[in-house]
């Protein structure tokens, strides 16, 4: 491995740890890396072969390459305003149009969307994104106008500047009741994928 990737490696191995809540011990237990070997490298005393940094990027549930971020471009993406990637145009009762902020980068565990609902329209049609993953979370807020939540068999009503956050594999949908449109941004976290 190169120096720039052995001098980032430790401090990412902690991070992603970190971000898990997992100790040393449980990380060991999960790659099969020993906890004094993992904490040599997250204090960059040694280097780890490929086949042990494979092994860690296993048990933090990551491809070896995205451990070492060997296909992003680097540690900032910037996503331009031209660049967003807009979801499919609806057919039939229309009105939601939506737009991914977000770089589609491999390993990303969160993706951020702009949707604009017209008077009456409702996401969760033909054309929208399916259901999330299990375990998946989202979080939404209302940027302009008023919307309603229905989630789970329940119906939250929400206007601009709220926030909501629910389980994003239940089936969900949100629905502008206004007369003008509705603006919100959502954020859905990928489902926890331990075991």
């Amino acid at each position: 491995m190169s120096a720039t990737v052995d001098q980032a490696l430790g401090p990412r191995v902690k991070a992603l740890r970190d971000g898990m809540s997992l100790s040393l011990r449980d990380l060991a237990e999960r790659s099969g890396v020993s906890a004094p070997m993992l904490s040599q490298v997250e204090r960059g005393e040694t280097s780890p072969t490929l086949q042990v940094a494979g092994r860690i990027a296993a048990g933090l549930d990551l491809r070896l390459s995205q451990l070492l971020r060997l296909d992003e471009d680097g540690a900032v993406t910037v996503v331009r305003a031209s660049e967003r990637r807009k979801g499919p145009a609806r057919r039939g009762r229309g009105g939601h149009f939506y737009e991914i902020l977000t770089p589609p980068l491999p390993g990303q565990r969160a993706e951020l969307s702009r949707h604009v609902l017209k008077s009456g329209a409702k996401t969760g049609g033909p054309g929208d994104p399916p259901m999330h993953e299990p375990g998946s979370r989202e979080t939404a807020l209302v940027e302009s106008g008023e919307v309603v939540l229905a989630c789970d068999g329940r119906r939250v009503e929400l206007r601009a500047g709220d926030c909501v956050t629910f389980d994003a594999d239940l089936p969900h949908r949100f629905e502008n009741p206004g007369d003008d449109d509705a603006v919100l941004l959502a954020v859905v976290s990928a489902g926890l994928r331990r075991s």
